[in-house]
């Protein structure tokens, strides 16, 4: 696979995306995968996927709006980095490499993008692969054990979030080390170093806020499950769908797995036994070979 530099896309809507372009060196015209990454991550989180992938497809890694070296016009509003939105400036990049139809993998914020993006480009969307959020939470975002765990959405959505913690290092680390700690399985330590490198990112003056935006926008799964509607037959996601839920996230109990078929006409679900939250660094090989198979 020919060596790559980080690149940026056309501007879509003024947001320009960092991505890294892993080609074949043979076959240039090889199927495509789009890996979208969570929150609190960046592109990085596919660093144990991509290896995986090599020489059997082209995979294109993006910084979502607002994340990482992704460039931010200025004047953005919440609504700039909703999940509609963010889909816009990945199916902007698929149509600006020619990728399509690619499969598209994400988990976290990624995942509802790449169901966005399913919805509103199928054409462009081979298939999907994604680990929780999914639709079919319902009112069961409200019980008190799941409140528990979704307090953070709330308090993005304030402006104490913003100024307790943007441009604020030290503070910035400690708040994503809370989370990379206590959505991760049993068996996953997130690297120190890992860490420094995401609190520099993500401690850059505006870059905090930048990345809530996204729950700001409305599109946290508190919000979105309240008030989605299982759809019309017809406007189910149609493009083929692999589920891999993992056994010890804590924000997605595996029981919230029963109404996907209310929303996916062709789904498979799969268990990652032992694994927590960050998917493609706890479970690289599972993550990969879905990937794979929707090649």
């Amino acid at each position: 696979m020919q060596p790559t530099e980080m690149r940026r896309s056309t501007a879509v809507d003024g947001f320009r995306l960092a991505y890294d372009d892993h080609r074949p060196h043979a076959s240039p015209e090889v199927a495509a995968a789009v890996l979208l990454h969570g929150w609190p991550g960046d592109r990085r989180d596919f660093r144990a996927v991509v290896p995986l992938l090599t020489g059997r497809c082209r995979v294109v890694v993006p910084d979502l709006r607002g994340f990482g070296a992704s460039e931010t016009p200025e004047g953005t509003s919440p609504a700039d980095y909703a999940a509609a939105a963010q889909a816009r400036s990945v199916l902007g990049l698929i149509d600006e490499l020619q990728l399509g139809p690619a499969v598209i993998a994400g988990y976290d914020v990624g995942s509802r993008i790449a169901q966005a993006a399913a919805r509103s480009r199928p054409d462009l969307v081979r298939a999907l692969v994604v680990s929780p959020p999914l639709p079919g939470a319902g009112d069961r975002v409200l019980s008190p054990d799941a409140q528990r765990e979704f307090w953070y959405q709330a308090f993005h959505r304030l402006e104490l979030a913003e100024q307790l913690l943007d441009g604020n290092r030290a503070a910035v680390r400690s708040y994503l080390e809370h989370f990379w700690t206590h959505w991760s399985g049993p068996d996953y330590v997130p690297a120190p170093a890992e860490l420094d490198r995401l609190a520099d990112v993500y401690a850059r003056p505006g870059a905090f806020v930048a990345s809530i935006n996204w729950y700001r926008s409305g599109s946290g799964t508190v919000a979105m499950s309240l008030a989605e509607r299982p759809p019309a037959p017809s406007e189910r996601i149609a493009v083929p769908t692999t589920v891999l839920w993992q056994e010890h996230d804590p924000l997605f109990p595996r029981a919230w797995s029963d109404r996907l078929d209310d929303h996916f006409a062709d789904v498979q679900v799969r268990s990652l036994d032992g694994v927590g939250h960050f998917t493609p660094l706890e479970a690289p090989g599972e993550f990969a070979a879905a990937i794979l198979e929707r090649i």
